[in-house]
């Protein structure tokens, strides 16, 4: 499911750009398509306790892929500030919890920024207000655009909360004078 993610980026970038009025309510569709596989394969893996190295890489990986590309596409086919400031903060927070996990992991501690329910509670607002977002435009009558620059904007503050939590957990290991990598 993993693979299909990726798969599904370059099909959303190419969605994405056709001239064709349908084009934005696909691409809806691919990408909530895209987090429900993610969904569905975090279900699996703890249900069925079946997980590998390249599904525990690639997973977040992939993930973070879509939302960039998703965000540098909304902000490329509107270009505010409105849209780039909070596109801005989720990507360079992905930059820098990866970061961080990273180089936690190096150092034996990668558990003190597993995922919390702060991450999870952004992921979901994120995709939500990314789907809105990609739909831009009313949808039944309800302003699905606003409503999705505001679950963005809600997505962004839980973003740097989740960010502050990771690097207050990590703080202790960042502000030793020596680290023991393991490595002679």
């Amino acid at each position: 499911m993993t693979l299909l993610r990726i798969a599904l980026i370059p099909v959303f970038v190419v969605i994405f750009y056709l001239p064709v009025p349908w084009a934005r309510t696909v691409c809806a569709l691919v990408f909530t398509l895209a987090g429900l596989t993610d969904w569905l394969d975090g279900w699996l893996a703890r249900r069925w306790e079946q997980t590998s190295p390249l599904g525990a890489f690639l997973d977040p990986v992939a993930d973070k892929l879509m939302v960039a590309v998703a965000l540098v596409l909304l902000v490329q086919a509107d270009a505010t500030v409105w849209l780039a400031l909070p596109a801005a903060v989720i990507i360079g927070r992905e930059i820098t919890v990866s970061a961080l996990r990273e180089w936690m992991a190096e150092i034996g501690a990668r558990a003190q920024v597993a995922v919390s329910m702060a991450g999870k509670l952004k992921t979901t607002a994120q995709m939500v207000a990314i789907v809105l977002l990609v739909l831009g435009g009313p949808v039944l009558g309800l302003p699905v655009t606003g409503l999705g620059l505001v679950l963005l904007y809600i997505a962004a503050l839980l973003t740097l909360w989740s960010m502050v939590l990771y690097l207050r957990a990590a703080w202790p290991s960042l502000t030793r004078t020596s680290v023991d990598t393991g490595e002679d």
